[in-house]
């Protein structure tokens, strides 16, 4: 009988072991073991941890291969935002890009050229070498904790090794490889489900699934691309430099980056690529180009979307000729009637095209479409492809040109056109089977109510049989009503076709109760995503929470006019007029009232001011450096707690640079040649407690890292 102590030993050697053959193997390509040797260790390591279930650990290898069932996934705040980046086309794009670099930095700038890996960001969150979180990047602000289902991927370690700092965050782009789509592609054939369009679709949709069996199975990849740390500019000098020391602490970073001085050399990157990619086991979309010095990349800065110092070059789509055999009409959930194209099969970007959008009536005149006709498609980041030209050589003389309709494909109805847009609408909203489906399937979204148990097609289930004809009809909903529900739906493949074959769709036990809790639940949903779900036209997020930030409740907000609502910065008369059409419409006006009886938020929540004295109101400061009681967030956060600002970069807008220790040159220099003060931590504690200024000796100083240290 093996002791405590021989197994926590024995756990600990084979965890270490095991870590190691995993780098070799998914990081290194260079297995020592065969997989049987791996498989046993494994299993040993599994059965020792049931057995001390007390020596288990949140980053044993036993935890990749899945188990945990997340019901739900909890929204968190990033740390660090996470951007997005500008995008250019051409090399003229690079070009000016580079110009304005140079124009920023005195110095001379060399250029990270990357792989753009076309999947989904993630930022993996360490402490003392362990992984402790995983969060999608959402809206760049906050997003979803996936730890559990990351953990099942390779090539993420779980478990750091060497000279790794404290806590830092590692962003990466999770991928599906196209072997593994493939496969995914095939059991859901199999299994009667709808199919994938993408392997970066069916990427996003793994990393959401309840469990992390699943997930282990459908063998996602991770690669690593930037690291984020308080004070990273002062450990590392370059950006190349950090992610080698990532590669030795045991992340999977692509080999395929190049240091680059000259947009001749970037662009023998680019081209290189734009051929070469096609050899690689998974998708990618174009090249990165970052600014490789720490210290440039502080003084070039951000904006409010995207870093300044890195630019995104998108590869031109593939093209490929082939028929157009027919042209079907699709029905939006605002009523827009969208012709689709039914094409002759071909290969394209890795996948089987079939359609084609064709976009609006004016579409189909410019090209002068008939059926028969040989078209050229190109497919970039799209789902459907689009057409972008006709071979008139090979026009059959015969052939019919393509004709609009003028009735709704869906419900019949006469279609009309507004005055000055191109777009032809269905006016039945109230009763056209599409877009009442459509509406409620928004309500529904992640980032409207977040209703998830409702999806998989249980939304048209729910309407054909009566139980719902709009959004308010889903809290009329009953646990009794639901269970036991059943219908057979066709199976649709990655271009929106009917396959031929079925899948049931039901209601059991355990899906009813789920969707009744999960509508209960989002009864919490604050006001600006109630108003997004609405299904205004014109008003997206953004544009919502733009909206609720001015109009708090939805009275007041139904009796503001148009000149009013115009007046809004970003709002305009557009938006301005689809609001007040949308809540000048009776039927629109009974749902709210419905919604509103069934408890949902239709009035902003008051947040808590800050308890501080507003002493640094209408100051902007920009935070540079480490500091003796503080960390970097905890600093920033003091400013905002007493009515300041933060800022990234040094303009000639900022009221202050507040410097800690190792404070970058590049950032002193340009606040001393626009003549901002330069500030030290003690100067900054007297300015937010006056009584310091008066006195000779400072209170004791908080804890570091303590981000309340003064509140």
């Amino acid at each position: 009988m093996i002791t405590k102590e021989e197994a926590r030993q024995r756990i600990a050697a084979l965890s270490e072991e095991l870590e190691r053959h995993n780098y070799n193997y998914y990081i290194l390509a260079k297995p020592t073991i065969s997989d049987y040797e791996f498989d046993m260790m494994l299993e040993e390591l599994a059965r020792l941890e049931h057995e001390f279930p007390e020596f288990l650990s949140p980053s044993s290898p036993t935890q990749r291969v899945g188990g945990g069932i997340t019901k739900e996934f909890q929204s968190v705040k990033h740390r660090y935002p996470m951007l997005s980046l500008s995008n250019s086309y051409s090399k003229e794009d690079i070009e000016d890009f580079i110009t304005r670099i140079k124009k920023s930095v005195d110095t001379e700038v060399e250029f990270c050229c990357e792989l753009k890996f076309d999947g989904l960001s993630i930022s993996l969150q360490y402490e003392d070498g362990v992984l402790i979180r995983a969060v999608t990047r959402g809206d760049g602000m906050q997003g979803d904790d996936v730890t559990t289902n990351v953990k099942t991927i390779r090539t993420v370690p779980l478990k750091l090794h060497g000279d790794f700092p404290p806590f830092f965050e590692m962003r990466g782009e999770i991928v599906m490889p196209f072997d593994s789509f493939d496969k995914l592609n095939e059991q859901r054939v199999a299994q009667g489900d709808d199919l994938f369009a993408n392997p970066r679709n069916a990427a996003a949709g793994t990393l959401k699934l309840q469990d992390s069996k699943e997930v282990a199975r459908r063998h996602l990849d991770n690669y690593c691309y930037y690291m984020m740390m308080d004070g990273l500019e002062d450990r590392y000098q370059t950006h190349y430099e950090s992610l080698q020391a990532a590669k030795r602490w045991g992340f999977n970073v692509s080999n395929f980056m190049a240091i680059c001085k000259s947009v001749e050399e970037i662009f023998d990157f680019i081209n290189y690529w734009d051929e070469a990619r096609h050899q690689l086991p998974f998708a990618i979309d174009g090249i990165v180009l970052k600014v490789n010095s720490y210290e440039q990349q502080q003084v070039l800065g951000y904006t409010a979307k995207s870093p300044k110092w890195a630019i995104a070059y998108k590869f031109k789509a593939e093209e490929v000729e082939t028929e157009l055999q027919s042209v079907d009409f699709q029905v939006g959930r605002h009523g827009t009637i969208t012709p689709v194209a039914n094409l002759s099969p071909v290969l394209l970007a890795g996948t089987t095209v079939k359609r084609a959008t064709l976009n609006n009536e004016d579409f189909i005149r410019q090209f002068d479409l008939h059926y028969g006709d040989t078209v050229t498609v190109v497919k970039g980041g799209e789902i459907i492809p689009k057409i972008i030209g006709v071979n008139f050589d090979k026009r059959q003389p015969n052939a019919q040109p393509v004709a609009f309709t003028r009735v709704c494909p869906a419900c019949g109805t006469e279609l009309i056109q507004n005055e000055g847009e191109a777009a032809w609408y269905c006016p039945n909203a109230p009763a056209c089977p599409p877009q009442v489906k459509g509406r409620i399937e928004h309500f529904i979204s992640r980032k409207a109510m977040n209703i998830e148990s409702l999806g998989e097609g249980k939304i048209e289930l729910l309407y054909d049989e009566g139980l719902i004809k709009d959004v308010a009809d889903l809290y009329s909903l009953t646990y009794e009503r639901l269970f036991g529900l059943a219908k057979e739906l066709p199976i649709l493949d990655e271009n929106g076709i009917e396959t031929g074959k079925t899948r049931k769709v039901s209601f059991k036990e355990k899906t009813a109760k789920n969707i009744i809790d999960a509508l209960e639940k989002s009864k919490t949903v604050p006001f600006e995503r109630v108003l997004f779900a609405l299904g205004i036209r014109n008003v997206g997020e953004v544009v919502a929470k733009t909206i609720v930030a001015e109009y708090r409740d939805i009275d007041s907000l139904m009796q503001a006019s148009v000149e009013d609502l115009s007046a809004i910065n970003t709002v305009g008369e557009v938006i301005a007029q689809s609001v007040k059409a949308f809540f000048e419409n009776p039927v629109n006006l009974d749902i709210v009232e419905r919604l509103k009886a069934a408890g949902l938020q239709f009035a902003k929540a008051e947040t808590a001011a800050s308890d501080q004295p507003q002493l640094l109101a209408g100051k902007t400061f920009v935070v540079s450096g480490v500091f003796a009681h503080y960390s970097r967030d905890g600093i920033k956060a003091a400013i905002e707690a007493y009515g300041g600002k933060n800022a990234s970069s040094i303009s000639s807008k900022t009221d202050y640079v507040l410097a800690g220790d190792k404070m970058g040159p590049e950032k002193r220099k340009k606040a001393e040649s626009l003549g901002v003060p330069i500030i030290s931590e003690e100067d900054f504690e007297k300015m937010i407690n006056p009584i310091l200024s008066s006195v000779s000796s400072s209170p004791p100083p908080p804890s570091p890292g303590d981000t309340l240290s003064l509140f």
